[in-house]
Parts: structure tokens; sequence; C-alpha cells
């Protein structure tokens, strides 16, 4: 039986760091010969894989849009000759990059999970091992074709993931959705769905950089703040209001977004809560934001709804559409 192959981008991180008399740093070459050494990803059982490590290597802590259409690309282009991927990649922004993919693909007919680690996978203790190990063993006998994210032996969706501890190995969460797969004593399949791999034509939509704020409301925050944020190049402002989506009825606050909005800037209200939905129509706090145009970001993670904002206003698309999609479930993103 053939095996399957699957594609290993190391894009950095620190699964792929080694020590020095600084700390820990990215050391071109280090990972490729840590894995070599480690015959568990050798056995029989396990896909042919290739790593390619980038140049330079990054902290996750300096992606930008840039970076996702790097490895968007990168994927493209080997997608033909590969039956999985596995994206290598630092756990700060994890979760923004595997949401971004999960936008840029379509007709995506192959797995792609991302992972990494909080424990270099040279050091003692470390939890890479598994999890690249796991993530390998999975993209080529459990292929569920999304873009997934996988930590602590479970396959989250990647634009439903968090970071939820900084040093923990349970490092993300799915607040507002089940884990695509589990990866116990049995791997057991959860939200996820298996399918054979797909040949069908993957389509990227690329994305650029876009002017996206984000602010986050407290008791007394004045509409001050929304006015300067509001500012021109802003194209879209991200909200994160109370509960269920509400904010004070501060009449000079409505009226900066009333105005912001007439001049075309998206304005998308997600909740503070870690779990739960937005409902504006709940409360008239809520309420007063609907009536001035203020879109409901329903579930989203923020990691979701910043990245869905980059995709939509990478496109040749009016402020209407712009709002209809972002309440519209394309890639799994929430639940409506």
């Amino acid at each position: 039986m053939t095996k399957k192959r699957i594609y290993v981008a190391y894009t950095g991180g620190t699964i792929g760091m080694q020590k020095s008399t600084q700390g820990y740093i990215p050391v071109s070459g280090f990972l490729t010969e840590c894995v070599k050494r480690m015959p568990e990803f050798y056995r029989d059982e396990m896909p042919e894989f290739t790593i390619h490590e980038y140049d330079p290597l990054m902290d996750s802590s300096d992606m930008s849009p840039a970076d996702w259409q790097h490895i968007a690309e990168d994927i493209q282009n080997n997608y033909n000759d590969y039956d999985g991927f596995v994206i290598l990649h630092g756990t700060d922004t994890m979760a923004y990059t595997a949401s971004a993919l999960s936008f840029m693909f379509e007709n995506l007919a192959k797995p792609v999970i991302i992972t990494g680690s909080q424990i270099p996978l040279a050091a003692l203790r470390s939890d890479g091992q598994t999890n690249l190990l796991n993530a390998l063993y999975i993209a080529a006998n459990y292929p569920i074709h999304e873009v997934g994210l996988f930590f602590n032996n479970t396959l989250y969706r990647g634009n439903r993931a968090t970071k939820a501890d900084a040093n923990g190995f349970n490092a993300f969460a799915s607040p507002n959705f089940a884990p695509l797969l589990k990866a116990g004593i049995q791997i057991t399949v959860d939200a996820g769905t298996i399918k054979d791999i797909g040949h069908e034509p993957l389509r990227l939509t690329s994305v650029t950089p876009q002017a996206i704020g984000v602010v986050t409301l407290y008791p007394g925050i004045s509409a001050a703040i929304f006015d300067n944020m509001l500012q021109q190049p802003v194209k879209a402002l991200i909200m994160q209001s109370y509960g269920v989506g509400n904010a004070p009825q501060d009449p000079k606050l409505l009226a900066s977004l009333q105005r912001a909005i007439k001049q075309g800037t998206v304005v998308l209200n997600c909740t503070q809560c870690f779990k739960g939905k937005v409902n504006m129509g709940g409360y008239a706090t809520g309420n007063a934001l609907a009536q001035v145009g203020v879109v409901s970001g329903h579930d989203m993670t923020i990691e979701a709804a910043l990245t869905k904002l980059h995709y939509l206003l990478s496109q040749n698309l009016t402020q209407r559409e712009i709002n209809n999609l972002l309440e519209t479930n394309l890639r799994g993103e929430l639940t409506a």
C-alpha cells in the first residue's frame, strides 16, 4: 500500500528552537536534525514527509497578513504533490494564521493542520514530539478537509480556536464549537468529517494588509476613543462589547459609530465573553447598536473576526456585501 505523503512547512516558533546562552533561539536546520534523530517518526505506520524550513524562521509575534499569504502560496504550490499539510508555527498567533488560511482556501480537498509546542522539540518534556507526531499521523489517516489546529491531543477547527493558556500544555480552546477530533487511547472523530483525499483544484484568495481597529469596551469609556479609532484610513472596527453585544447608551458614542458607518466603515460587534454569542436584539443597549448599522459577530473568536475582515476587505466588495458576508457562515467560523 502506497504511503501518504505529507508536506511540513516549518515557519518558526518554539518547537524548533535550540538552547543558547541567550535562551532558546531559532536555528536553521535544527528542527529537521532533531526529527531525524527520533525513530518514532519513521515507523511503518507513519506517512512519508518532507520538511521545508522557512528562511528566515519567524517568531509568530512578528507574523503579518503578508506571512499568511506566503504560507498559503507555499501550500498551493505543493498542493498537487502531497496528500496533506502540516504547518509548524509559534503558538502566540497560531489561531490567527489558522483562521486566515481557512478563509483564503476554497475547495480544500486535503487536510491542513497547524501545530507547534510550548517546549522545544529538543528539550526534556517537550510536547512538540506528541503534537507533530499526531499531526502527521492524523493528516495521513484521518483526513478532515479543512484547516485544523492540533494541540495537546485535540484537533480544533482552525477558525474556532483561540489561545487560552500561556503556560500550560492545553494551550488552546474552542469555546463555541466541539473539537474535530480527539487523540486519546483511541482516536475519536467528533465534529470533523473524514473524506478520501480529493483532487479538486484549490482556489486561493489573496489577502492584503488592511487598516482594522479593535477596541474593548470598559465602564466609562469615552466616545472620543471611538472618534480617534474611526479616523481614516481605518476600514473596519471590531468592538468587543459586554455580554450578548451590549454597549453604553451614550448618545455621543452612538453618533460616532453612526457617522463612521455612513462614511463606509464596517463596525463588527463581538462579545468580550470567552463563550457565547452576540444577540443585539436581547437588550435595548444592544438594539441601539443594531439601529445605527453595527453588524453582529455572532460567536466568532476575535481571531476569526479579524482575519475574516482581512479576507473580505481584500476583495472588491461593497460595505453592504461585507456586512452580509460577516454574518454568513463561510467556513464554519460562526453559528448563525
